[in-house]
């Protein structure tokens, strides 16, 4: 289910389900939302810190699902990815996010809410920039989340993609996906949609290349990528090997695992952590020459 189309002037929430949030890059980011919709959010909430993240699981979980409930949010923006969203899972209102779908937007950690929206509410969401991000990206990629917003069925120029894996023809299914280390740790929970059918999007930080290849042999052993048509890869940013030898880079242990079983694959996408990031519509058909 795609969620209506946010409309200029309406209200979208930020909320912090997940690290801490750095206020100076969160003010940079809001005041690209602000300017074209009505921010609702509570700055001592989304503000808060308790250790490595965002305040206790008991604010975290009770913030995002005031904005699952709030039928005059239309859109509800992740301020930062970090780590905790997966602790709150289980206590988040699916049933509220059925009966009044609505976009969240995020990535990295996000990955997380935006598996748990399609696979327990079969809401479709937005993977693109969290808000301490915003304000970094180049101008033409907020400006493309908020096209995406208002109008769910463009569809993002993927350009210059290369082939990596298993040989293969056009690839086309609903998008799935996100953060490798999120998706891996998400197979074996009822918060991980069906891959089967799916164009599997998989990005990554800061993870070293056996990690890299642990993740994708773990997905496989666990049947998890049985019946993907493809992969999409984005950034894998700061994903080399720090202690050793330098060999082999992480596009080598992805384009071996991918070819090892069998799944086809596209490398090239803006999406993640690097420079750039586009915003794909998590759950939709997408088809990759």
């Amino acid at each position: 289910m795609v969620p209506p189309p946010v409309r200029r002037g309406d209200t979208v929430a930020v909320c912090a389900p997940a690290g801490p949030v750095p206020e100076e890059r969160l003010r940079a980011g809001m005041r690209l939302v602000s300017e074209r919709y009505q921010v609702r959010w509570d700055p001592d909430g989304v503000l808060a810190r308790e250790g490595f993240l965002a305040g206790d699981d008991d604010r975290r979980a009770a913030e995002l699902d005031r904005c699952l409930r709030d039928p005059d949010v239309r859109a509800i923006f992740v301020a930062r990815g970090g780590y905790g969203i997966m602790r709150i899972l289980e206590r988040l209102d699916a049933a509220a996010l059925r009966a009044d779908p609505k976009w969240i937007v995020g990535f990295s950690d996000a990955t997380a809410l935006l598996s748990w929206a399609l696979a327990r509410a079969g809401v479709c969401g937005l993977h693109g920039p969290v808000v301490t991000q915003l304000g970094e990206l180049p101008a033409g990629d907020a400006e493309a989340l908020f096209a995406t917003l208002e109008d769910p069925t463009a569809t993002p120029a993927l350009s210059s993609l290369q082939p990596v894996g298993a040989p293969g023809g056009p690839i086309e299914g609903h998008l799935v996906g996100g953060n490798l280390a999120l998706v891996a740790h998400l197979a074996a929970t009822p918060y991980l949609p069906p891959l089967a059918g799916s164009v599997l999007l998989l990005e990554d930080v800061g993870e070293r290349p056996y990690a890299v290849d642990r993740y994708l042999t773990g997905l496989h052993l666990a049947g998890a990528l049985d019946g993907v048509r493809g992969v999409l890869l984005g950034d894998f940013t700061g994903c080399e090997e720090t202690k050793g030898p330098p060999d082999p880079d992480v596009w080598a242990v992805l384009d071996e695992r991918l070819t090892r079983f069998g799944i086809p694959g596209r490398r090239g996408a803006p999406v993640g952590h690097g420079a750039r990031n586009l915003s794909l519509v998590i759950g939709q058909s997408i088809r990759l020459g």
